[in-house]
């Protein structure tokens, strides 16, 4: 199945998928690709009672509901980009099915979240758990409380880099995200040795052999960021290497940016993300909208 390049914006109606699809649209003006607005409705179950079949006019009432919506999220989008194609998508049935079949041949999908309170709508809960953990393309979420106005619109892409695959992957996705909106890369690199501090006896032995290893990791940062730059030479990039954790460093580097993009099985801080504390931090903390962006089966094999 081919890929399309188009933006794919999950419509429920709150005020979590407002701000997503004010942040989809920007997104897919500055990449010069179409926007598709999705949405579903699903009949309520104790209509499916045995031998009964809902009558017609329940599903043209849910139908109609659903289309409101989606012109409401036309015009939101409008008013961030008006010379935008927008098309549409509503489908009976599961969220999640509609949205995982989208990303076979998606850019990539962008759904709105609450935060502390969960993702929202069509998108809450094990909804959202299974579209950004099983998607074919990257996913961004996209917080209510995200600030997507001109102050967040120029600033940087931030990506946290930790050697592995995937996480080279999102960096070829920030580089891209970069470039298309003419915005600097900020490259995250942590690193926490343990072993170190706990060996060493006295703080400036420390102090020193830290600054051993930071130089290390600066160099090993440039490799992995040398081949990128070389494809996107237009794209500043600005090298943060952080004795941290991915968290604070991660949302310390985004605070003010338009998008945080982080592999979700790398090694190292960001390995399993999409499982523990790390994600779920990430996730309600974040200061910016944040994709992520998996190993598909290709990669893995």
């Amino acid at each position: 199945m081919s890929r399309e390049n188009i933006v794919v914006v999950a419509v429920d109606g709150s005020e979590a998928s407002k701000v997503a699809v004010r942040w989809a649209a920007n997104t897919a003006m500055k990449r010069e690709i179409p926007l598709r607005l999705a949405s579903s409705y699903a009949m309520p179950q104790f209509l499916y009672a045995e031998g009964m079949v809902p009558p017609q006019e329940i599903y043209d009432d849910l139908q109609a509901e659903t289309l409101e919506k989606i012109e409401e999220a036309r015009g939101i989008a409008l008013e961030v980009a008006p010379e935008l194609k927008i098309g549409h998508t509503i489908a009976e049935g599961s969220p999640i099915d509609m949205l995982l079949d989208m990303s076979k041949t998606a850019t990539m999908i962008v759904m709105g979240s609450r935060g502390l309170g969960g993702l929202s709508g069509m998108v809450m809960g094990s909804v959202s758990a299974a579209v950004v953990s099983h998607a074919d393309c990257p996913v961004v979420v996209v917080r209510e409380d995200n600030h997507v106005d001109e102050s967040t619109k120029y600033g940087p892409i931030v990506v946290g880099i930790d050697g592995s695959a995937v996480s080279e992957k999102a960096t070829e996705y920030a580089f891209a995200e970069a470039a298309a909106r003419g915005a600097e890369l900020h490259a995250v690199h942590t690193w926490m040795d343990m072993q170190v501090q706990a060996s060493l006896a006295g703080l400036a032995a420390a102090q020193q052999q830290w600054k051993v290893v930071e130089e290390e990791q600066h160099v090993l940062l440039a490799e992995r960021l040398a081949g990128f730059q070389e494809q996107y030479p237009n794209v500043v990039v600005k090298k943060i290497v952080t004795r941290d954790r991915p968290v604070r460093a991660l949302c310390d580097a985004a605070e003010g940016a338009q998008l945080l993009v982080v592999g979700s099985h790398g090694r190292g801080g960001f390995k399993g993300m999409l499982l523990g504390s790390t994600s779920r931090a990430l996730l309600q903390s974040a200061p910016c909208p944040m994709m992520v962006v998996r190993p598909t089966e290709e990669d893995i094999a």
